[in-house]
């Protein structure tokens, strides 16, 4: 895992989320994933705002490299598939 995001995992945040606006993390130094709570002040980034409409199950990405943030697309499995080797 890159050390890049140091609260990141190779794996998806999979959460029941009710109807709200929710700020995901993108920097990865948040202590609330995978959610924000204010560290991107001190690397000077800025979570992305989502806001869902209905009660569903999100699976929020966990390593910070999906193209699809702040969705989980596997690319966490590239990561994986790197530590092994």
């Amino acid at each position: 895992m890159s050390k890049k995001f140091p609260h990141a995992q190779n794996a998806p945040f999979v959460m029941e989320m009710k109807p709200g606006r929710y700020a995901w993390c993108s920097c990865g130094e948040s202590q609330k994933q995978p959610f924000c709570d204010g560290s991107h002040e001190k690397v000077g980034m800025r979570p992305i705002i989502e806001v869902i409409t209905e009660t569903k199950t999100v699976a929020w990405c966990g390593c910070k490299s999906s193209e699809k943030k702040p969705y989980c697309d596997g690319t966490h499995k590239k990561w994986a598939d790197k530590e092994k080797n």
